[in-house]
């Protein structure tokens, strides 16, 4: 239990940065997040945890979430915290939702793709493991999505 409690202090972040950048809902992605720790522990919990199957598991919490629902997820707030540099604070969040919403209007898979390799920190061989393509396709898929949200934010700068 102890291995797992540090496998998840060293990687909670990643997971919900995985899970944030798909959802664009700071309290889905807080939610699927335990979701898929939890869900890990009931599965797996005597095995030595694996990051790239916490990934495909919170990848899958989100698709049953998107099923169950069958609504697409709107960006909302996140918390505001304090910080010394309000200025830099309000630009750099103001960025972040301006991707963020570009992120919501991808496709589906590209959304996936991206937010995979941005969030996970994974080599592209086992992200093609998570979803389930050739680790080529992934790297092609990557650059596509890439130029398409590059794209996207740039329209909406107009």
């Amino acid at each position: 239990m102890n291995s797992l409690g540090s496998f998840y202090h060293a990687n909670k972040q990643k997971i919900f940065a995985y899970l944030m950048r798909i959802t664009g809902d700071y309290y889905l992605a807080s939610d699927l997040m335990q979701e898929s720790f939890t869900r890990y522990l009931e599965k797996y919990g005597a095995s030595e945890p694996q990051l790239p199957l916490i990934f495909k598991i919170a990848r899958n919490a989100f698709f049953d979430h998107t099923r169950k629902y069958n609504r697409s997820t709107s960006l909302q707030e996140e918390p505001v915290s304090a910080d010394k540099d309000q200025e830099h604070l309000v630009m750099v969040k103001e960025n972040f939702r301006q991707v963020m919403a570009a992120m919501q209007q991808l496709n589906p898979k590209e959304r996936d793709i991206l937010s995979l390799v941005a969030s996970s920190g994974l080599p592209y061989a086992e992200i093609a493991s998570i979803v389930g393509i050739s680790e080529s396709n992934v790297k092609v898929s990557v650059h596509r999505a890439r130029k398409h949200l590059l794209k996207i934010v740039r329209e909406n700068e107009k």
